[in-house]
């Protein structure tokens, strides 16, 4: 097959950057990794919540480490599927590329995870909304002060690799406008659950990634799944095939890893694993998981060397399934790119052994009142602080946000969109401390906010 890519995939919107680097022999990925792995933007990852907060103990996951360990996973993916398909070796990304992808696709996401995301979304309800993806591809293609105009200037393949969700926020959205709270105590989050897609304010940026692309491609590329459930709002159909590598990456990290997290700090027990999860996959369809089952499961709850063990064991079963196929769209072959013609997938099987893992983190740690309270906490806080800067932006905002609102508004706009930049920008510590700043008589003394 042939899988020869035009030049413009390696291509940046800011062509001559100017940069003095004497006899840099990187490739344009190597390049890209560089770019995020010393970014403010990642390093802020290492004071976010993954699925417990720093209150919890000092061995909980980060957004930082689970971050890291998507990318060893992404890579071990790629090589696995270099080997087992070696068709695909020339269309595969590099590990310089997937690494990429892996250690960004997180640092859009808000302080406090999902409670920061619904809090940042509700107060952006009139202004286009808030959602962590959208703001990940925001930071990377504008925000990030690696170049003036263009953020961390990536390569346009990495640019496709993060775009999770292709279409604008305006078309995803389900047209549904809940009544605004009177009581930030009172908004219920399952009502303002974001869109998933990038911002209509950025869509400039999304249209320049997707310019290599023929007309049928583009038009395909960002439609929506159908049968939606009614209510909820729409998501795309396709991802490309670097993106759907590092998608696999990061939920079989949040199945595994985040679960060994739940375990070691008594979260779960030995019992809710054994009915929810265990008796699943001992009928799962797979040999080895169905004959392994019992051992995993003693050394899941054994000492640390055996549980890690037991996660290492689930993490390679599931590595190892991926597999590449054709996108298809009505049984046939749909897309013209290679880059858009071909996903990784995990068979039925294993994504079904995949999704009861999710499925178990998300009942029996996430959804737990006591993760929920900390949640809600970090909603309040960030609706407030919020409210406040809104209520005298010029007033408020650090040196550097406070000229982007002031160029905001300029051009006409209202500028909390800039405030929103700012506040998901910070990490959980700092968003608490300026909320104690601000709103406390014992005040802990300034607090300076460094872009």
């Amino acid at each position: 097959m042939d899988f020869n890519l035009p030049d413009a995939w390696q291509a940046r919107r800011m062509r001559n950057e100017n940069k003095k680097r004497r006899n840099d022999k990187r490739s344009v990925y190597q390049r890209d990794r560089a770019r995020i792995l010393h970014s403010a933007a990642f390093r802020r990852l290492q004071a976010k919540t993954q699925v417990l907060g720093a209150e919890h103990s000092d061995f909980y996951r980060t957004r930082l480490t689970h971050s890291l360990e998507v990318s060893q996973i992404g890579t071990g993916i790629v090589a696995q599927l270099k080997e087992k398909q070696p068709t695909f070796r020339a269309l595969l990304p590099s590990t310089g590329l997937m690494e990429s992808l892996c250690l960004a696709h997180d640092i859009g996401h808000p302080p406090y995870g999902h409670g920061g995301e619904i809090a940042l979304n509700y107060m952006m309800r009139e202004e286009g909304g808030f959602e962590g993806n959208a703001q990940t591809f925001r930071i990377v293609t504008l925000l990030e002060p690696y170049t003036q105009y263009h953020g961390m200037n990536l390569a346009r393949r990495t640019l496709l690799g993060v775009m999770k969700y292709p279409a604008l926020i305006s078309a995803a959205h389900n047209g549904q406008s809940p009544t605004p709270v009177t009581d930030f105590r009172h908004l219920k989050a399952r009502d303002w659950q974001p869109a998933k897609g990038i911002y209509d304010h950025d869509s400039a940026r999304r249209d320049w990634v997707l310019e290599p692309l023929c007309d049928a491609d583009k038009a395909l590329f960002l439609t929506f799944r159908d049968n939606q459930p009614d209510g909820e709002h729409r998501k795309t159909r396709f991802k490309s095939l670097d993106c759907s590598i590092m998608e696999l990456a990061d939920d079989i990290a949040y199945g595994v890893h985040d679960l060994e997290d739940a375990i070691v700090m008594g979260l779960v027990n030995r019992e809710q694993w054994q009915e929810a999860v265990a008796s699943v996959l001992a009928e799962c369809g797979d040999p080895w998981l169905e004959s392994h089952i019992g051992e995993l499961s003693e050394q899941m709850f054994g000492p640390p060397y055996e549980r890690k063990d037991a996660i290492g064991a689930l993490v390679n079963t599931l590595l190892t399934s991926v597999e590449i196929a054709p996108t298809v769209q009505d049984g046939a072959q749909c897309f013209q790119s290679p880059l858009l013609a071909w996903n990784a997938f995990l068979p039925d099987v294993m994504a079904g052994v995949l999704e009861t893992l999710k499925r178990f983190v998300s009942e029996f740690v996430v959804k737990q009142p006591e993760l929920q309270v900390v949640e809600y906490k970090g909603q309040q806080l960030v609706m407030e602080l919020f409210d406040a800067f809104a209520s005298d932006p010029e007033r408020l905002l650090p040196k550097d946000y406070r000229q982007d609102w002031l160029i905001a508004q300029q051009a006409g706009e209202s500028g909390m969109r800039v405030i929103a930049d700012y506040l998901s920008s910070m990490t959980d510590s700092f968003a608490q401390k300026l909320h104690s700043t601000m709103f406390t008589a014992a005040s802990n003394g300034p607090l300076y906010a460094i872009r």
